[in-house]
């Protein structure tokens, strides 16, 4: 697994190589010193940190040394692409705190200028029209040692192809009866160049084209050519594209001049242990009904990252910490919750909340009155002050903070045993009455009138704190607590079917937890707290005032902390 030391690459001034490559281009005054960038999702689904990771390189360093970047959606597969789907990019991309202002295009912009360039080159004897299927192509392909063989269509005549091209176009043929191909080198060691498809039959509208188009461009023909119609002078990728680099300048050296060509740099991608980052497999888990939708707080998407907690500067946080270098790597999902729990640590308000509550009577405590403890609302931040929280006689308090039965370094609540309740004061348990089932119901104890927090004398010592919540006060609320997806760290790599290694745990819905009246009262959907002593929680969208709901977002235990300051 990667150590952060290792994957932070940056070079002596500060900055990573792609940042350094862009500046020496920059410095050498190559496209006139122009720079621009773009990021180019296909809106086939939503997306996840490592598109993230991908369009924070992409605005970024057009931020820093003073460029622009393009949003362009190459939307070149209508059968797989929604409009649901360009809203939530855009969406998450602002959440992450870019825009690209007027700079919003489509590969579907271009449709007319690749339709061209493929009939230019039907013309010049570089196309032709297969009619070969999928399979019998994908034969004939051969393998990276050993060359291709020609297709049996590969030498038809340049008027006979023509008109079968335009024929596709007029829908006249059935999808997956033709293609276009490129006319390249079967024998090429870049299997990528032996004869690539350009084109193929989509009959099924266009969400922005309509019934304009039945061809097709593919992704390898339109990606390189919209770059170059675009401007883009920076095409910044991931290290799957490099084999597709030549194909790229290929098809682009067929408009282009020695002037300009969109340059390529590649870095690696955002590999994450206890997840998947395929979009067919995370497109799975969604139709199949193994998470709750796109946004699930257990999956790696943005929205769902969101709607976890997770904060925009811990993602930018995470991926700075990763950085960006030419191998790949498997990152460690604690440095990522180490980034999420070190945010919410300076800014997230501490309350009380008790999960599975058992109640706590003080037998001593007068009946009917109640005190108002002064709770401190952010340790890490002194201007975020306090707030008031009822005490009453009967309390509740989380059921595994009491044992009948306690090991030697047990130091919450036993028999004979006292504790502090946080904020209030110090009790002593004098006994317990429990149900038919032998389950305890009631927990009695006494308390120690002076030593309430905050008072003179009250410094007296003991070993446990307990947090806890008042029954008269308290509000019922549900709670969603969220673990990893998966129980193995690199499902990817499992031999098996991916979905046979999901975390069975990975979601625990709590619907009888007691909030401390004050939040209850002001807690709104995409608000942060810790609840003390459990973990950081976000208030969820579905969340009424009428049915309050939490996701937990992060445990309080910091291990990857620990093992930096080793």
């Amino acid at each position: 697994m990667t150590q952060i030391n290792e994957e932070a690459v940056v070079n002596e001034s500060g900055l990573n190589f792609v940042e350094q490559e862009v500046k020496d281009d920059l410095a050498a005054g190559k496209n006139g010193g122009r720079l621009s960038t773009r990021f180019p999702p296909e809106p086939n689904g939503y997306l996840h940190i490592g598109h993230a990771k991908a369009f924070l390189m992409d605005f970024g360093v057009a931020e820093k040394f003073g460029g622009t970047c393009n949003l362009r959606f190459d939307d070149t597969n209508p059968q797989k692409e929604d409009m649901e789907y360009v809203n939530a990019i855009m969406r998450d991309i602002h959440w992450l705190g870019y825009d690209w202002g007027d700079r919003l295009y489509y590969a579907s912009d271009y449709f007319p200028q690749l339709f061209d360039l493929a009939v230019r080159l039907i013309k010049e004897g570089k196309a032709y029209v297969d009619e070969q299927s999928s399979e019998q192509i994908a034969a004939q392909k051969g393998t990276p040692t050993q060359p291709g063989q020609n297709s049996p269509y590969r030498d038809r005549p340049i008027e006979e192809n023509l008109d079968l091209f335009m024929r596709m176009n007029k829908g006249e043929f059935d999808e997956g009866s033709m293609v276009l191909r490129a006319k390249i080198d079967m024998a090429n060691s870049n299997m990528h160049f032996r004869d690539p498809i350009m084109y193929r039959i989509i009959k099924t509208p266009h969400w922005r084209t309509g019934d304009t188009w039945k061809v097709y461009p593919m992704y390898d023909y339109a990606h390189g050519q919209s770059d170059y119609f675009e401007g883009v002078t920076h095409s910044i990728c991931t290290l799957e594209f490099v084999p597709h680099r030549p194909l790229y300048e290929y098809f682009v050296k067929e408009l282009a001049d020695s002037s300009y060509c969109p340059r390529q740099i590649e870095f690696n991608r955002l590999n994450l242990t206890y997840t998947v980052m395929s979009k067919r497999k995370l497109l799975q888990l969604v139709q199949e009904g193994l998470v709750n939708g796109w946004d699930d707080p257990r999956m790696p998407t943005i929205c769902g990252l969101r709607r976890r907690g997770y904060t925009p500067s811990s993602i930018h946080n995470f991926i700075d910490r990763i950085g960006y270098t030419r191998y790949e790597a498997l990152n460690d999902i604690e440095l990522l919750e180490h980034s999420v729990r070190d945010d919410l640590n300076k800014t997230a308000t501490r309350v009380s909340v008790v999960q599975n509550p058992v109640k706590l009577i003080i037998t001593d405590y007068p009946e009917g009155k109640t005190e108002i403890m002064k709770m401190e609302s952010n340790p890490e931040d002194p201007s975020a002050g306090t707030h008031d929280m009822p005490f009453t006689r009967e309390l509740w308090i989380e059921r595994e903070d009491f044992m009948e039965n306690p090991p030697k370094k047990f130091f919450r609540l036993s028999p004979d045993k006292e504790v502090r309740l946080k904020g209030a004061y110090i009790i002593k348990c004098t006994g317990i009455k429990k149900n038919d089932a032998g389950e305890i119901e009631e927990i009695y104890a006494i308390y120690d009138p002076d030593s309430k927090s905050g008072m003179p004398g009250s410094d007296r010592k003991v070993k446990g704190t307990l947090h806890w919540v008042s029954v008269p006060t308290a509000v019922r609320a549900e709670v969603r607590d969220y673990d990893r997806l998966f129980a193995v760290p690199d499902p990817s790599s499992y031999d098996g079917d991916f979905r046979d290694v999901l975390n069975p745990e990975s979601l625990i819905v709590r619907d009888n937890v007691m909030l401390e009246p004050w939040l209850a009262e002001r807690a709104q959907p995409g608000e942060h707290y810790q609840f003390q002593r459990l973990g950081y929680y976000t208030v969820d969208p579905d969340s009424t005032p009428e049915h309050l709901v939490f996701n937990k977002t992060i445990g309080l235990r910091d291990t990857w902390a620990k093992e930096m300051k080793k």
